[in-house]
């Protein structure tokens, strides 16, 4: 939706032509020249279609050509990218993806959730300044429900929903066409089963947008097995994880820590880990929607047990881990590091220590996941 709002901006004083190729419902990578071929017009001739084919084609044409959803087919988008930019002097590329192209020029914008209300706001009104709140309010005003003058209970009810869900606008917009059926108290209270929900896309919206398991699945069928392997494991940590966290939790798979970071890198590039804004780097977490969704591949997958395990073993050798005489007189910073783990602590008592009462406890909320990047990338 952004890069199509910037193509729109762009219309009026671009001088050339603006052009949409939507890459989504492609199966096959093989057919992303052939999708923009026949998105231009371009006359090709015989034989294969190709990148080279297409830039060519294109020549000394002024041009903003999108290429919207390319993360399923990001090599060859890559590739057919490339290759316009170096050969078709007036064309620029706009495109967005899960993870960046990696081609020379290209600049990248992440663009992060929503702004949701903080928590405790002493000043109830401002909920509606939040644009997480906005983008609620419009879609259900859509279906001409008016929450704009609501009292206070579900103005606070609207404020919980748009943090739950992180800021995301796809879920936001689930949520809101649920809000305007059933009330936002309803909603509230029913986010902890937000996938069952969830289910009230656009008839018109491509299949992985219309629910948001879809979109989810979405994003979890482009990951490698060891990445979703990771992806799942790290659902167990409640409120972020270190480096050193998440090798633990891996260990059985022989995977030394450098191979886990390759692997976290990947994931934060997917957009499916966002870095912790307590620390400034070396943390991650999990948004508390993907979390929700990897504690039920954790659970399917017959290893949630030995995960809790291999998690309260981590953070029993962290905290009994004697300390040197320069690390107690570091006070303080040893204070904050022990505190920032305290809701792990709590999952790896309640997990770790209590299996028999782990699969009604999986989804316990002990902190409040902040919102952080949902990164859709437009590279150009």
């Amino acid at each position: 939706m952004l890069a199509l709002e910037v193509a729109r901006n762009l219309f009026s004083t671009f001088q050339g032509d603006v052009l949409l190729v939507e890459l989504g419902s492609l199966s096959d990578p093989d057919l992303v020249a052939a999708a923009v071929a026949g998105v231009l017009d371009l006359e090709l001739g015989g034989g294969e279609i190709s990148a080279e084919a297409v830039a060519r084609a294109i020549g000394a044409k002024k041009l903003l050509l999108v290429l919207d959803n390319c993360e399923h087919v990001v090599d060859a988008a890559a590739r057919l990218a490339h290759t316009i930019v170096r050969l078709c002097p007036r064309t620029t590329v706009l495109a967005t993806s899960r993870e960046i192209l990696r081609i020379e020029g290209e600049c990248v914008y992440r663009v992060p959730p929503l702004e949701v209300p903080p928590e405790h706001s002493d000043n109830p009104s401002d909920v509606l300044q939040h644009s997480a709140v906005a983008l609620f309010m419009a879609r259900t005003k859509e279906l001409n429900v008016d929450f704009s003058t609501v009292e206070e209970e579900n103005r606070s009810a609207i404020a919980a929903i748009c943090r739950r869900l992180d800021g995301i606008p796809l879920a936001i917009e689930f949520a809101a066409a649920c809000a305007a059926m059933f009330g936002v108290q309803q909603v509230a209270r029913g986010l902890g089963d937000r996938f069952r929900l969830l289910t009230t896309g656009r008839r018109t919206a491509l299949p992985r947008h219309r629910t948001l398991r879809a979109a989810l699945d979405w994003s979890h069928e482009l990951l490698t097995e060891l990445e979703r392997c990771l992806l799942r494991r790290l659902a167990v940590f409640q409120g972020g994880f270190t480096l050193e966290a998440a090798t633990a939790v891996m260990s059985d798979t022989g995977d030394a820590a450098t191979a886990v970071a390759e692997r976290i890198a990947s994931l934060v590039a997917k957009s499916l880990l966002a870095p912790d804004g307590t620390v400034p780097s070396g943390r991650w977490r999990l948004l508390e929607t993907i979390r929700a969704y990897a504690l039920e591949k954790l659970a399917a997958s017959g290893e949630a047990e030995q995960a809790a395990r291999r998690h309260a073993e981590f953070f029993r050798d962290f905290f009994a881990a004697p300390a040197s005489n320069a690390q107690l007189k570091s006070g303080i910073g040893d204070i904050t590091c022990c505190v920032r783990e305290i809701d792990n602590v709590r999952v790896a008592l309640d997990l770790g220590l209590f299996p028999a009462r782990r699969p009604r406890r999986w989804d316990r909320p002990y902190g409040r996941v902040r919102a952080g990047m949902d990164a859709t990338v437009v590279g150009g």
